[in-house]
């Protein structure tokens, strides 16, 4: 079979596949023949070292699967072989056969499209998670949404109008007009400053912002919170620059996301939290596979439209990581083994 492999931290180039014989599953493990992996953001920064907590090379990045069960390991009793599931591999997806505990592969009906599915899997359930689990955000409130254009941006703003909040969101000046087809009102982040933006639209600020930038966009999101409002950080995008780690960046990042976290902890009237998906699926399973349900829900009624920017073979996984930064804005990329 065929398996992506990343033997150094780097830029696209350093993206190779590789042949070998397919994995075998271990106790409660079941292997999964896959339909569609997900190249995101994420799997840049795995790739370039820059993800907090990821594995060190070589490995499979590879945020996200749907497939079909082949093999179940010892001790498997939920699953069947035939069976279609999604899950969250954080990495490792990027292979033709990847073997995943049975506990965190949620059924996938047969009659939706896998590389739709596979965008519910991390951008929307980000996105849903975000808004409900962390910030439990209420009907009416406002919402200030960073990266608006890019994949949990778009998710963001489907799921925050079906939730009938108001969205503010920062995108470039060409991707504007997309970010108000979604509902949102747009702040051109290069020529507008989102802070004095935000209050002149607003007031007061918002009831939420949602930053997966972090560093200095943190402590100035926190400071567009009105009074009761939640900051979430949820990302290091600013710790990437042209496929590769920028350093000044990631101490940038820590400095920043330590100074809001310590405005949290002394402000009465303002909270500061983070948000991790990987985590919060270990410590709440039952909440994964029930948001990712609710999701299943909202694709099969046409009301969320996950857009697949490409389809591209597993072969091209490289030409896959050049294309991530300049197809933000046009959907998800799809590697279909």
């Amino acid at each position: 079979m065929k398996r992506v492999v990343v033997d150094h931290f780097g830029g696209p180039e350093v993206v190779k596949v590789v042949e070998e014989a397919p994995p075998r599953p271990g106790p409660g493990e079941v292997r999964v023949k896959v339909l569609a992996a997900g190249v995101s953001f994420t799997d840049a920064q795995l790739r370039a070292g820059t993800y907090l907590g990821g594995p060190r090379p070589p490995f499979t990045p590879g945020y996200e699967l749907v497939g079909v069960v082949e093999e179940l390991g010892p001790g498997c009793t939920r699953l069947r072989e035939g069976d279609r599931v999604g899950s969250l591999t954080v990495w490792g997806a990027d292979a033709e056969r990847v073997c995943v505990p049975e506990k965190y592969a949620v059924e996938v009906p047969e009659d939706l499209d896998p590389a739709e599915v596979v965008s519910l899997v991390f951008p929307y359930m980000t996105a849903y998670q975000l808004l409900h689990r962390a910030a439990k955000a209420k009907r009416g409130e406002t919402v200030l949404v960073h990266g608006a254009a890019g994949r949990v941006g778009t998710a963001l703003l489907e799921l925050g109008a079906l939730a009938g909040l108001r969205i503010y969101g920062t995108a470039s000046a060409r991707d504007r007009a997309a970010v108000e087809r979604l509902g949102a009102a747009a702040i051109d982040y290069r020529n507008e400053d989102f802070l004095a933006r935000v209050r002149e639209l607003t007031g007061d600020g918002v009831d939420i912002a949602l930053d997966p930038i972090g560093g200095m966009v943190s402590l100035r999101s926190f400071s567009a919170l009105r009074p009761g409002g939640r900051l979430v950080v949820f990302g290091r995008h600013a710790t990437l620059a042209h496929g590769r780690k920028n350093w000044r960046a990631v101490f940038a990042w820590y400095a920043g996301t330590a100074g809001v976290a310590l405005w949290g902890l002394l402000s009465r009237r303002r909270r500061v939290l983070s948000y991790r998906i990987q985590k919060l699926r270990i410590r709440h399973q039952d909440w994964f596979r029930e948001d990712f349900l609710a999701l299943l829900e909202l694709l099969r009624r046409g009301a969320i439209h996950p857009v697949v920017a490409e389809r591209l073979p597993l072969s091209e996984a490289r030409r896959a990581h050049e294309q991530l930064e300049r197809s933000a804005a046009l959907g998800k990329l799809v590697l279909v083994p």
